[in-house]
């Protein structure tokens, strides 16, 4: 345990860098090359300066309305710069910023377009190689909905974190479920149709809400832990990413509210989208599924479910980790336990 006199040391040097420097995070991305693009779609090959990576490729998934820098958050507590580092072959896909003029865009675009193409660009990029999915959230669900969808993508196995499947268990949303029925569901229509969506704003403002407990009491957390470099870097990370949210399409926004959240489909194995019917029965690659111990917005029953509806995956593994939603991804305990399992998960693949 470090002394008084040097903590109040590495104080005074933290206090200097966050005052005269801007902050201690180091907010770099990984370097990265731009290798394919199209609508709501750029796909970059993430680097270390040195020659592509020749091993399977790693595909990283975002979700709707968080930025890609989920994946990226900071030096030293980075999930892609961990993979890179490690020698891994990998690749990160963005949808960028999402316009009033995506309003008509449903969840049909992502998993009929812009994961499919990304998707097989990364594995002829890598020499046809078979890929190697890792989501995060919604972007766990739309993979899985892409792969039962389009069995013939050269998917090799999927990973997801933080992705809920039964919308019934999550505490959070449960007391608004009497003003939906009371309703007809119509409750948040009117907003999502005249706004286009969900504005990026708003969504940063209810994730923030999510943590609430954690916001009121990070000035006194952040005093308590005044010499402690990579905790106050952290903070820095996380509140980057929260000012990054983005917007929801209107059409994507109205179908999770009514397929996953009122209909709760995905809890039963299928999706309705508009009369097409995609069941999770269809997914026939191994999976790796984690939940969060502290995560409020996927808890643990929500996203283990999943395992009970892959029917035809050759391998179901379920992990929990420290962490609430993004914790669970890419907090500080992360870096021993989401990471680890997802390293021991994509070795056993190739092996």
């Amino acid at each position: 345990m470090a002394t008084p006199p040097a903590r109040l040391a590495a104080a005074a040097s933290n206090v200097v860098g966050k005052v005269l420097h801007g902050g201690v995070a180091d907010l770099r991305p990984v370097p990265r090359v731009l290798i394919d693009q199209g609508p709501n779609r750029s796909l970059y090959r993430l680097t270390n300066g040195k020659s592509p990576q020749p091993g399977p490729p790693v595909l990283l998934v975002p979700p709707l309305a968080a930025p890609a820098l989920c994946f990226d958050l900071r030096r030293g507590c980075s999930l892609a710069e961990h993979l890179v580092e490690g020698g891994r072959n990998t690749y990160l896909v963005d949808y960028g910023n999402v316009a009033f003029s995506d309003r008509r865009l449903g969840i049909e675009h992502w998993i009929e377009e812009v994961l499919p193409r990304a998707i097989r660009k990364v594995s002829e990029d890598s020499g046809g190689q078979g890929v190697h999915v890792v989501a995060w959230c919604l972007g766990g669900i739309f993979s899985l909905l892409t792969t039962a969808d389009q069995p013939d993508l050269p998917i090799e196995s999927i990973a997801t974190i933080a992705s809920p499947f039964d919308f019934t268990a999550i505490p959070l949303i449960a007391p608004f479920r009497p003003l939906v029925d009371l309703t007809g569901g119509h409750l948040l229509t009117p907003f999502y149709r005249a706004l286009g969506g969900a504005p990026s704003y708003l969504v940063s403002r209810v994730f923030r809400a999510t943590g609430i407990s954690k916001e009121i009491t990070k000035p006194l957390a952040i005093l308590k832990n005044l010499d402690d470099r990579d905790y106050l870097a952290q903070i820095e990370a996380v509140d980057h990413f929260m000012d990054n949210m983005i917007a929801y399409p209107g059409r994507t926004f109205g179908q999770i509210y009514h397929r996953f959240f009122r209909a709760n489909d995905l809890a039963e194995g299928t999706v309705d989208l508009n009369g097409r019917i995609i069941a999770l029965s269809g997914v026939k690659v191994p999976t790796l599924v984690i939940a969060g111990q502290n995560d409020t917005i996927a808890p643990r029953a929500a996203v283990e479910r999943l395992t009970e509806l892959l029917d035809n995956s050759p391998s179901v593994t379920f992990e929990t980790a420290p962490g609430g939603h993004l914790g669970v991804l890419t907090g500080r305990k992360a870096r021993g336990t989401t990471w680890r399992y997802l390293d021991r998960f994509l070795d056993e693949q190739a092996a």
